[in-house]
């Protein structure tokens, strides 16, 4: 939604000697003002095809009982998705789970140009830039972070899982995560669920991948971090773990894995 308060990249100030990054691509529904509503009802932007809902609150309250810095795009992917690669065909959706997206159909090729120029790239420099400060500051390869949320439900199916960890070939930051996870009997955890965490071009192939740092993407069902309880819940499940795995004395090295999507370019 539109808003004279708009902002195209948050930014959190944290102790970047701690070497940790947290990253939100989907923190945020707005949209520049001369954009309007891009023709979706009002509606629409409740739902997951704007934004990940909860994402903002989680990754806030992350980086204040960790300490650490964070990076999320203010925008709303229905303008342009930084979670994808800039030749990605979903990169500008023109038709998002049932919504059709009027202000992106049918969309001139300088118009996708502009978009990249003004909100895709910014944000993805603006995550580089903090990469490379904690990389400097701590003097260690940074333990990249993403935060994500997923809907309880897709085409009338069911999701069990309540959290979901995606990573490509890195383990190292991932493989501990789910099995502290898993320690608690009453949370279903998704290993590469609900999406596949190999997916070249996205903000962890870019970001963490193709550099060789540790990464860890980190996906919470909607429902469970929908209001202030949930997310403050679920920030402090997840402070001990990562605090855990941040102080393995191998974590914060630069490894190339590869990708399962073929040789890292």
């Amino acid at each position: 939604m539109s808003g004279g308060d708009f902002q195209a990249i948050i930014e959190i100030e944290g102790d970047m000697s701690r070497g940790i990054v947290l990253v939100a691509d989907h923190a945020r529904r707005d949209l520049p003002s001369e954009y309007g509503d891009l023709g979706v009802p009002r509606k629409d932007f409740d739902r997951h095809i704007a934004y990940d809902i909860g994402v903002e609150g989680v990754t806030t309250r992350l980086a204040g009982e960790l300490g650490v810095p964070a990076v999320m795009a203010g925008f709303s992917r229905l303008l342009i998705d930084p979670n994808r690669g800039a030749d990605d065909p979903t990169l500008i959706r023109q038709l998002y789970d049932g919504t059709v997206i009027p202000g992106n159909y049918p969309l001139a090729e300088e118009e996708r140009r502009r978009r990249i120029e003004r909100y895709y790239k910014p944000y993805h420099a603006a995550v580089w830039h903090l990469i490379g400060e904690v990389e400097r500051i701590s003097a260690r390869a940074p333990l990249i972070v993403s935060i994500h949320s997923f809907t309880p439900t897709l085409q009338g199916r069911p999701r069990p899982w309540q959290v979901g960890i995606l990573w490509d070939s890195d383990p190292r930051a991932a493989v501990p995560l789910m099995e502290m996870l898993r320690e608690r009997h009453d949370i279903v955890v998704g290993d590469n669920e609900p999406y596949d965490g190999a997916l070249r071009g996205d903000t962890m192939y870019t970001h963490a991948i193709r550099p060789g740092f540790p990464h860890a993407l980190i996906e919470i069902r909607q429902d469970l971090i929908a209001d202030e309880a949930g997310q403050a819940e679920w920030a402090n499940r997840l402070v001990p773990m990562l605090d855990a795995i941040n102080a393995h004395p191998d974590i914060h090295v630069r490894r190339q894995y590869g990708s399962r999507t073929g040789p890292v370019e």
